[in-house]
């Protein structure tokens, strides 16, 4: 089936579906019926392609275990590097795995002990965080952009990873070639593994460009990734790794299929990846253009409210992150705000390790956008200084 556009406009009700930005709200902000602009998943539909791929396997009617190491999934997952970032990738390196975060929590395993530093970049993407303290391991903050302070931390005797989010969690920010190039000569002479969390890569917007971690990678490597977060299926879970050292990958898949008992992978999810990096290439293009207006949008209301602010959208991503420092606002203020007075849920810097900042999801229609900009800059105006 073709399709010339897509309706990103039209709202999805999202209410009572188990959903975690919508009806999950209120366990985190305390109060119901707050309008949400948080996790990083979208309120739109996945692609039709993808849907209708779903649709027939369904109406196979048969949900047997399933073999990821088909050449139906590999070759799109090629297909998707290659067309997609000129970059073609050894598909026999490639591991599978419930998630990402799964797949960095087995990584950290393999190649860490516990009390082992890991390196991060601040503001931290939460889910990082929970990953590394929750295994007993360091989590060691590097600001972004700061490499000296990269080479400080990569240089101590004990940290054994550095965890990449490329494109950068909350902030957006692309990595350049020399920055990934400097980046990858420093783990290699301090003997860090590098683990590239590089879900957000479908995201980049016009002027930047995504560089995959295997055209840097030496020693011991790993990119994790998945187009449940481009093409907005991550209920359905899933992902897929290249790890670049042979025994490495042998024991990822190991632990994985023995230890964690994760043979088989959901035949939906397997579905909807082919069907999205074979037939979704269209759809992303208009979504990712529609969310570059929706930030435009953000950053005009904002200019013209606080200039002062300075305020641009992001290289990559629909989350805008917004550094609100100049305007001396509270943080717990402004959560107060923003949840008794404007009954809007917008994720706090403090969740990321960065006071005065929040995250603001923009990947929804433009008239929800509209309104969380708007509740925004309301609470700001009650509060600024």
């Amino acid at each position: 089936m073709s399709f010339d556009s897509y309706d990103f406009d039209t709202p999805v009700d999202r209410r009572g579906t188990w959903c975690v930005q919508w009806d999950g709200a209120a366990d985190r902000f305390g109060a119901d019926g707050l309008l949400p602009f948080t996790i990083s998943d979208m309120d739109f539909t996945s692609p039709p392609e993808v849907l209708d791929a779903l649709q027939r396997r369904v109406a196979h009617g048969v949900f047997g275990y399933t073999d990821w190491r088909t050449e139906d999934f590999l070759s799109a997952v090629r297909h998707w590097f290659s067309s997609r970032y000129g970059t073609e990738i050894d598909t026999g390196r490639m591991v599978y795995a419930p998630s990402v975060l799964s797949q960095l929590s087995q990584l950290l395993r393999m190649w860490t002990e516990p009390g082992d530093g890991v390196v991060v970049h601040t503001p931290t993407y939460d889910g990082f965080r929970k990953v590394i303290t929750g295994l007993g391991r360091e989590p060691r903050g590097v600001p972004v952009g700061d490499t000296a302070a990269l080479e400080r931390q990569l240089a101590r005797a004990d940290s054994k990873v550095l965890v990449l989010c490329s494109p950068h969690n909350p902030t957006g920010k692309v990595w350049t070639e020399a920055e990934l190039t400097e980046t990858a000569r420093l783990a290699a002479a301090y003997d860090v593994a590098v683990v590239s969390d590089e879900i957000h890569a479908d995201f980049v917007h016009a002027g930047h460009v995504h560089l995959p971690w295997t055209r840097f990678a030496a020693g011991r490597w790993a990119l994790v990734t998945s187009a449940t977060k481009a093409f907005n299926f991550p209920a359905l879970s899933g992902s897929y790794g290249i790890i670049g050292d042979p025994d490495d990958h042998a024991e990822f898949l190991r632990r994985i299929q023995t230890g964690e008992g994760l043979a088989s992978p959901s035949v939906l999810s397997l579905t909807a990846h082919i069907a999205a990096y074979r037939e979704g290439g269209p759809w992303l293009e208009q979504l990712n253009a529609y969310v570059a207006a929706n930030l435009r949008m953000v950053a005009e209301r904002i200019h013209s409210a606080f200039p002062e602010l300075g305020w641009q959208p992001p290289q990559a991503g629909y989350l805008a992150w917004i550094d609100l420092r100049p305007l001396g606002v509270d943080d717990e203020a402004l959560q107060r705000e923003l949840i008794e007075h404007e009954k809007v849920a917008i994720m706090p810097g403090t969740t990321y390790g960065c006071d005065g900042f929040v995250r603001f999801n923009v990947g929804c229609p433009r008239a929800k956008a509209e309104q969380g900009v708007d509740a925004l800059i309301r609470a700001l105006h009650r509060l600024a200084r």
